[in-house]
């Protein structure tokens, strides 16, 4: 994931973007939209930019709109990945913001929200993020998954994954190619026990879901229609 397509196309980041506000939850800042009152949580991981980004926090907005607590964390600490820093690149910056270390603040998060009152959570990653999704869906410490444009997932982890899992993959992605996500879909589809879809989309590229281009019709087309099937899964297996 160190390549420049993981990095391509930045976000312009805004901490006052989206219709919810920031908490401090299980010490982290977390972006939340929704009524803390519901009893279905879903937990959102930012790509490597974080959750400052205005895309990912319409996506939490959309999902809470349908009656869920929508959790977004700055698992990056305030330090999210910039591609201008030449003295901070992803190789170096992942040392101090890998995905263990984001599966173990998650279970923190999740801890936290369940403490609230909430019963059931469901889980979505973006990029860096869909990594920390696969290890709480390992560890079954969620109801579902949905993973867009993974990075850092194996066939391995997908094999050991025990919820109803989603994949949306890109047609472009040196990550997650094509040929990798139809390994992962023959690994799901021999769990007969596991609910699963996967897709890939015509026409995108790694991270077209947080970070495209608003004037692009077609992508914001391809955007919307993977943002509806997260909710879609979300709705039908987080209760």
């Amino acid at each position: 994931m160190s390549g420049p397509q993981c990095c391509s196309n930045p976000p312009t980041l805004d901490p006052s973007a989206g219709a919810g506000h920031v908490v401090q939850l299980s010490g982290l800042s977390t972006y939340v939209s929704g009524s803390p009152d519901s009893n279905l949580a879903i937990l959102l991981i930012s790509d490597v930019y974080g959750y400052e980004t205005p895309n990912l926090r319409k996506i939490a907005d959309k999902v809470a709109a349908t009656g869920f607590y929508v959790v977004v964390p700055d698992f990056m600490h305030g330090e999210p990945f910039s591609y201008d820093n030449a003295d901070r690149p992803l190789p170096v910056w992942l040392k101090d913001h890998g995905t263990d270390k984001g599966f173990e603040e998650a279970k923190t998060i999740i801890e936290a929200v369940k403490s609230q009152g909430v019963s059931a959570v469901g889980a979505a990653g973006f990029c860096w993020g869909a990594k920390v999704v696969v290890e709480l869906g390992k560890s079954e410490l969620i109801q579902a998954a949905v993973l867009s444009h993974p990075s850092f997932v194996s066939v391995d982890d997908i094999k050991g994954v025990k919820v109803p899992i989603a994949i949306l993959g890109a047609q472009i992605d040196k990550y997650s190619p094509p040929e990798l996500l139809k390994q992962f879909e023959e690994v799901l589809t021999s769990k007969s026990k596991v609910g699963s879809y996967v897709k890939v989309f015509p026409n995108t590229e790694h991270g077209w879901t947080l970070r495209y281009n608003v004037e692009d019709e077609a992508a914001v087309k391809s955007a919307e229609k993977a943002h509806q099937i997260l909710l879609e899964w979300c709705v039908k297996y987080v209760k």
